[in-house]
């Protein structure tokens, strides 16, 4: 009948006040029994909580505790609390009321934390037990009636009205029970009340009973055995029968805290005393005690924490036969002092953190505890400033670190955040712990070229799938946000797309010709180079690269007087008449090619009578080297060659036929003879040179101009350029203003040619007729220099020692 109706009462316990107790400051507080099975269901805390049973799953919900003893578990289809393993209130708190296990639901997506507190309550599972349950009394048969002897106290770890009630003892004659309350701790006395005679009953067998007050009731018994003694009538008695004193925990050992005193009224060894721990005293470990002066020191360590007060009892001996004792109870309370430096608690981390984190984003949740008392438990926790974090404090030492500024993972890819914990005692406590927050990786970075340009040289005719340059770029983010990739982007040259000339190595950015290059059809041109990162979205820069085209010595010069269109011989006459120094024809050629490789030199290289004959190197002029005579033949036949300056060197040939006549009169003769007819010409070739020179003087103004301007610019900020040469040999990119005169004799020749290497270059040229020394002034209008037919307007170098230059460096920015 007692088993049903405890099995009702238990039931009766997780039915009934298995309720939330508050929700003040976010905290739950649950009542259950002790001895709950597994799987019991405390209560609804997703419920309570006010939180979506579907989304618990999602957001993580978990049970922690700050004991590290997973005493219940959570149910995540219902949201249900419920026991995980088998709760002993005896084991978790002793004797303190109320008993209470504080928890931690904690939440993810986001971070939240709310506090669970269950009050764990006693069920009568524990019966009252003696430390012994043998007691053996010896009494003088002389004693008198009323005297008292303490029993040994009954430990019954349940509490309250589970805890010991009542004593009782067994019928008898000589003996009665009584319980005397003292520090809230009932202590049974046998107490004689009829004189004992030893001859008639030596021994009395007794049985002392503990009950509580638990229904059913438990009990426990110690049987008593007095052997009643002869001679030493006076047992020692205490001065005081209860000592009590206060010591502070971090008291060293050997230190005096008590000393307890007993008189015996016998004399000589019935009244010498001892004094000693009374049987199963566990508090020996901690204290000593002089057996001769009652002087009780500390032993060991005293540790507030683990326990605030010490009970024992202290027995004094005689020395008499039979051997007497009194006996007295000791309360030795343990001060609390700063002996415990606060813990700090990581209950959740998260970590690596995205480095766009927002400001206020929840990082980790850290709790504090201190085992101290008072004010030497109040713990404040800091973290070291300088840091784009803080710390919130949520509810008593509870806090959430939370990001406080923006963060850079190409700055710090890493925090080690520094916590302290300090208590308020004096002197104060403190410990310090290390959170590592890592920082992943975002693409918030566009690459970034090593050269906001890059100038490259390249040779005409290179082979092609020649590398002219690399281009290379960072990122500083990580892995598939810092992987790059090249591409050029669509522009044209020319009005053919740059994907004609050019390709690029869409991994290491190495630039290759797709066909060779020719410096006569393209001098320059600028590709958009793009580098492209693999981030999501991905994040692009482009960069110019300037390609220059170094000519080369590729073009023969090309004769383009006299014509030879009709024939590879051209026909000439002259007079027989003519004298030394006679202009027979002049040679005039060009060469394709720029520079060095375009200057020309004449030689005649056969001839019917090479001392009649010579021509000018620089000049192409043919002029006779002495008087014709009358055995001179009457066809002449020279062959010319030209030679560029170039490496290798290109040449050609030009056959002139001369025919030698009788009576032949050259209109430059008659124009002699006519001076003063033809003065109206002479002056208006004479205002054409005129207008050339102011041209060319306004040009050179102009260009100097330019030049100092352009200087000024470069003194104040120049960019840097990662060149690729093709030819070391050529230092000059940049095309040249060039006036080119003859000077050997009247001017025939003039030319102003102008341009740089971003445009195509012009030209304006005058030319005199080679046959004459005066002729019309003939100005050649601008043309391209791609087209062939005016290659006069691409000669930009003078001629060695024979014509004026001014020559005038053009700086490209």
């Amino acid at each position: 009948m007692m088993e049903s109706l405890f099995l009702l009462k238990r039931i009766w316990w997780c039915c009934v006040f298995i309720l939330p107790w508050s929700t003040i400051e976010a905290q739950i507080r649950y009542t259950i029994p002790e001895e709950l099975r597994e799987g019991s269901v405390v209560g609804n805390v997703a419920k309570d909580l006010g939180l979506d049973v579907s989304k618990i799953i999602d957001r993580n919900l978990q049970i922690a505790s700050e004991t590290g003893k997973h005493y219940f578990a959570i149910d995540v289809e219902k949201g249900d609390l419920i026991v995980n393993k088998r709760i002993d209130r005896e084991s978790l708190c002793g004797y303190n009321v109320p008993c209470v296990l504080p928890l931690q639901a904690v939440l993810e997506n986001p971070l939240q934390m709310h506090r669970v507190e269950i009050e764990v309550q006693d069920i009568n599972d524990n019966t009252p037990n003696f430390k012994s349950n043998e007691r053996i009394l010896n009494i003088p048969e002389s004693i008198n009636s009323g005297a008292k002897f303490l029993l040994e106290s009954a430990i019954d770890s349940d509490v309250q009205f589970n805890s010991l009630k009542l004593y009782s003892l067994s019928n008898n004659d000589h003996f009665v029970l009584n319980v005397k309350t003292q520090d809230a701790v009932k202590i049974p006395e046998l107490v004689l009340k009829k004189h004992l005679d030893r001859e008639k009953e030596a021994v009395h067998k007794l049985i002392l009973t503990a009950a509580d007050g638990g229904n059913p009731v438990r009990t426990g018994t110690c049987e008593i055995t007095v052997v009643v003694l002869d001679i030493n009538d006076n047992a020692p008695e205490f001065e005081k029968t209860f000592y009590e004193t206060v010591v502070d925990e971090n008291e060293p050992s050997h230190k005096e805290i008590i000393r307890v005193k007993a008189i015996d009224l016998d004399e000589g060894l019935n009244g010498d005393i001892e004094y000693f721990f009374a049987d199963q005293t566990s508090e020996t470990a901690l204290f000593n005690i002089d057996q001769q002066t009652g002087v009780i020191t500390i032993k060991g360590q005293l540790d507030h924490e683990k326990a605030k007060t010490h009970k024992f009892d202290i027995i004094a001996k005689d020395k008499g036969n039979p051997q007497m004792e009194g006996h007295c109870s000791i309360k030795i309370n343990v001060n609390d002092v700063n002996d415990n430096a606060p813990d700090i608690i990581i209950t959740s981390l998260s970590s690596p953190i995205p480095e766009n984190s927002s400001n206020g984003t929840v990082v980790s949740l850290i709790s504090t505890k201190d085992a101290d008392l008072g004010g030497n438990g109040e713990v404040k926790l800091t973290l070291v400033p300088g840091i784009p974090f803080r710390l919130n404090l949520t509810v008593s030492n509870h806090y959430a670190l939370v990001t406080n500024g923006p963060l850079d993972r190409e700055t710090y890819t890493e925090y080690k955040i520094d916590l302290k914990a300090v208590d308020a005692g004096s002197p104060p406590l403190s410990s310090e712990k290390t959170v590592t927050i890592g920082i992943s990786d975002v693409n918030d970075n566009s690459p970034i070229f090593t050269e906001k340009s890059y100038t490259v040289y390249a040779k005409e005719n290179s082979p092609h799938d020649s590398v002219l340059c690399s281009v290379s770029a960072y990122d500083p983010d990580l892995g598939k946000n810092a992987k790059i990739s090249y591409s050029i982007l669509d522009s044209k040259v020319q009005d053919v797309p740059v994907s004609s000339y050019i390709y690029i190595n869409s991994e290491n950015g190495s630039v290759f010709n797709m066909q060779s290059f020719d410096y006569e059809k393209v001098k320059v041109f600028q590709i958009l180079v793009q580098a492209k990162d693999h981030g999501s979205p991905s994040l692009s820069s482009n960069a110019t690269v300037h390609v220059f085209i170094l000519d080369q010595n590729d073009n023969a010069p090309a004769v383009i007087y006299p014509s030879t269109s009709m024939g590879s011989v051209t026909h000439q006459r002259m007079p027989r008449s003519a004298k030394a120094g006679h202009l027979v024809t002049k040679v005039t050629a060009v060469d394709a090619d720029s520079g060095h490789n375009a200057w020309l030199f004449y030689r005649l290289a056969e001839a019917t009578d090479a001392s009649l004959f010579s021509v000018n190197l620089h000049t192409g002029e043919v002029r006779t080297k002495r008087a014709v005579s009358e055995q001179d033949d009457s066809s002449q036949r020279l062959l010319i060659e030209i030679k560029d300056n170039g490496e290798p060197i290109q040449s050609t040939t030009v056959t002139v036929d001369i025919l030698l006549e009788d009576g032949f009169h050259e209109p430059i003769s008659d124009y002699r003879l006519k001076t003063t007819e033809d003065k109206n010409k002479t002056g208006k070739i004479t205002l054409y040179l005129i207008i050339s020179l102011v041209m060319v003087s306004v040009l050179c103004l102009l260009t100097f101009c330019t030049l100092i301007v352009k200087c000024v610019k470069n003194s104040i900020g120049s960019s840097s350029c990662c060149v690729r040469r093709a030819n070391s040999g050529y230092k000059n990119p940049n095309r040249n203003l060039q006036i080119q005169l003859n000077t050997d004799g009247p001017i025939k020749y003039v030319e102003v040619l102008g341009g740089d290497m971003m445009s195509q270059s012009q030209s304006f040229g005058s030319y005199l007729s080679p046959m004459s020394e005066f002729s019309d002034l003939t100005l050649v209008n601008p043309s391209s220099t791609t087209n062939f037919t005016d290659t006069l307007n691409v000669l930009d170098a003078s001629l060695p020692d024979s014509a004026w230059t001014f020559e005038s460096q053009q700086v490209s920015e």
